[in-house]
């Protein structure tokens, strides 16, 4: 066991805290289960709360260009009301639900780039005092995985994947962008296309960006569709077709037919029912726009133009030594970073 002296607001002697996660991915909507483990310290202490936060690492763009920082997206207290005395050790085990739109790290095991966490905060005598971040590994949906390998088959190679800033009409403040790029014979049309997931109890949206390429008399423009999709299509739809026919929406016809209630980027009523629609919308991804290298783009360096490996789907990035170092060295465990 590692255990990690809290230092903050209990100084010195001050209780010792470790997080361990149960080993695996975690599926979004999914249950992510472990223990706080608690060491006493110089002294008594009344514990009134311990509570894990998730914690995204999230791209945004300001005046002055592009930023990365720490989002917190959600919060559960898992135990609290009891008395550490010094020196003694405690241990509290703990089931908390992810959140539907919690990102992707990672498919068929292999890392995609972007970074999540977990930070354990102990509420003593009035104060709060946070720990380290623990990596939080989330593998895909069955229905993400399945349009994730058409988009393989059909081609597409993966480039990189990153967590940005604003909304796309999910519950979070971020959405994750996985951006592919197309094969041959659409790649005079399309620069890349951008896949973002919303997904909810019944089912969940697909957003597809294509980053058009202009032609000799007129500039590029990026078109924008959406499908709804139900969870229990995942293992008995033919997803290349699927996917292709959002592609030919998408690449091909200035406008799709609309999804019910999917209207000013809200996901469709009928989602959460698990009734499916298809539809989509032409235009301009608000709020978006060109990414530098941040962490995401670096970590998946290498990585782009690929469309083979398991399952014939896309690979993931090549992972480099240290994410959760790099984590926390840009501040992720100071008490200023809560979103």
């Amino acid at each position: 066991m590692v255990f990690k002296r809290l230092l903050g607001s209990l100084g010195v002697g001050g209780p010792a805290v470790d997080t361990v996660l149960t080993p695996g991915a975690v599926a979004p909507g999914g249950s992510l289960t472990g223990e706080v483990r608690l060491e006493g310290g110089d002294a008594a202490h009344d514990i009134e709360h311990i509570t894990l936060e998730f914690v995204a690492r999230v791209e945004a763009e300001g005046d002055d260009g592009e930023h990365e920082g720490d989002v917190a997206f959600e919060r559960f207290t898992v135990g609290g009301g009891f008395r550490l005395d010094r020196g003694a050790r405690h241990v509290v085990p703990f089931a908390v639900t992810v959140p539907w739109e919690t990102p992707v790290t990672e498919l068929h095991g292999q890392a995609l780039g972007v970074v999540l966490g977990v930070r354990t905060e102990l509420g003593v005598a009035g104060a709060r005092d946070r720990g380290d971040l623990d990596l939080l590994a989330v593998r895909p949906l069955p229905v993400q995985e399945a349009v994730l390998e058409a988009f393989g088959r059909l081609g597409f190679g993966f480039r990189s994947a990153d967590i940005e800033y604003g909304h796309l009409g999910g519950a979070l403040p971020f959405h994750q962008e996985i951006e592919l790029t197309p094969p041959p014979h659409h790649s005079r049309a399309v620069d890349e296309v951008e896949v973002t997931f919303l997904a909810g109890a019944g089912g969940m949206e697909v957003v597809l960006r294509a980053d058009r390429r202009g032609g000799l008399f007129a500039g590029g423009r990026d078109a924008v569709s959406r499908f709804t999709v139900a969870h229990e299509e995942a293992g008995h739809t033919d997803w290349n077709a699927r996917v292709g026919t959002w592609l030919h929406y998408l690449l091909e016809h200035r406008s799709s037919p609309v999804a019910h209630g999917s209207h000013g980027g809200h996901a469709s009523h009928d989602l959460l029912h698990g009734t499916d629609h298809e539809g989509g919308h032409g235009g301009h991804h608000g709020g978006h726009h060109r990414h530098g290298p941040g962490t995401g783009a670096a970590v998946a360096a290498g990585a782009a133009g690929l469309a083979v490996g398991v399952g014939g789907g896309i690979v993931g990035a090549e992972i480099v030594d240290e994410i959760g170092d790099a984590f926390e060295e840009d501040g992720a465990g100071s008490d200023g970073d809560e979103g």
